[in-house]
């Protein structure tokens, strides 16, 4: 008897069911919009507000200097809120460079969320807080951490989803394929979120990939695969919540892509003029998340001018606060630099710190 005739080569699973959808699901705008909880619909708007300034405040502390660099998330705040929002507090979030408002969202102090930005630390609040792992500056190593601690979780018997967020670009890495085929095939409560917004620095989608949508690599996994509408904050909440449900009651993971776009420049050192045409980043603004969220709310008496002027009032008040103490000099102890990097710190670690020590001692008696 041959492998062939023993049928192991049959897919072990109906590709049909793990297809998205032909287009991007959306809620706000349809019929559907009518049943969604007013409250939570009035949370996602002051989240959006909030974060957009938020957005702009850190934008401009770099040009002050008080941030070395800064990856915007302004057009794609309707990802950052929805993630935070669709998850318990005993879930972990695992963001990417670009997913500080995510982090914030999620409960992490505005200023410490800007901690690794600014330079002083590794990364600038304790993960075990609000379960919100360290910013990652290198492309997609956030996804198997995530789906490690997803596996961990569910072989000790803890309750525990983790949904990882990621760039259209990181899903060329292989950290990102190794992530998937291992909490595929182990089945592991993690949701991955694709925020695909059009470009990996300068490189557009179509130089990254031939697949008809990121979320149909979910198929070659065997895992579900979700296409959204990235800034329809409902519809990315909605899918989300979904996808954390069916992997904490053992269904596995999910893809999700949510289709958005980077308003800004990829960040404050990136000039994206040389690679996007101005008319194109006008078009999007005709499907910014807040707008899209605004008429929506106004269209069942959700909102009013009152209440977006405190809203933005509000938003204000954040800005300012955050200014204010990102104005402050920070008071860094050089040593620190060691410090929360291993649990044991490695001989090469040691070596170093005493090198330094003996440097910043020598500088002292000097």
């Amino acid at each position: 008897m041959t492998v062939l005739d023993q049928h192991v080569w049959q897919p072990r699973t109906d590709p049909a069911p793990l297809l998205p959808d032909p287009e991007p699901y959306r809620l706000l705008g349809t019929p559907e919009a009518g049943a969604l909880d007013a409250g939570l619909l009035t949370t996602m708007y002051g989240q959006l507000v909030r974060g957009r300034r938020y957005n702009r405040q850190a934008t401009a502390l770099t040009k002050q200097g008080r941030l070395a660099v800064y990856p915007s998330s302004t057009g794609q705040e309707a990802c950052e809120v929805a993630a935070a929002l669709a998850l318990e507090p005993r879930d972990w979030l695992f963001p990417s460079y670009r997913d500080t408002l995510a982090a914030v969202a999620r409960g992490v102090d505005p200023v410490e969320a800007l901690t690794l930005l600014r330079g002083d630390w590794h990364t600038g609040y304790d993960p075990r807080e609000h379960r919100v792992a360290p910013l990652s500056t290198p492309l997609a190593t956030q996804l198997p951490h995530a789906v490690g601690l997803a596996h961990a979780a569910r072989l000790k018997g803890d309750d525990v989803v983790a949904l990882a967020m990621v760039g259209d670009g990181g899903t060329s890495e292989g950290d990102f394929h190794e992530a998937l085929n291992f909490a595929a095939v182990w089945r592991s409560p993690v949701v991955f979120l694709v925020q695909n917004n059009g470009f990996a620095i300068s490189v557009p989608l179509a130089k990254q990939t031939a697949a008809p949508s990121l979320a149909h690599k979910a198929v070659g996994y065997g895992i579900p695969g979700r296409l959204v509408d990235g800034n329809d904050i409902a519809a990315v909440h909605a899918v989300l919540t979904e996808a954390v449900a069916r992997a904490r009651e053992g269904g596995g993971p999910t893809l999700v892509e949510a289709i958005t776009y980077r308003m800004d420049a990829h960040t404050n050192a990136d000039d994206a003029t040389r690679y996007r045409e101005d008319a194109e980043v006008e078009a999007w603004r005709e499907h910014d998340p807040i707008a899209v969220l605004e008429r929506a709310m106004r269209e069942r008496d959700l909102l009013d001018d009152a209440m977006v002027r405190d809203t933005e009032q509000d938003a204000e008040r954040m800005a300012a606060a955050l200014r204010e103490r990102m104005n402050e000099d920070a008071v860094l102890d050089p040593m620190d630099l060691f410090a929360h990097v291993y649990a044991e710190p490695t001989p090469q670690l040691r070596e170093q710190a005493a090198m330094l020590r003996a440097e910043l001692e020598a500088e002292a008696q000097s």
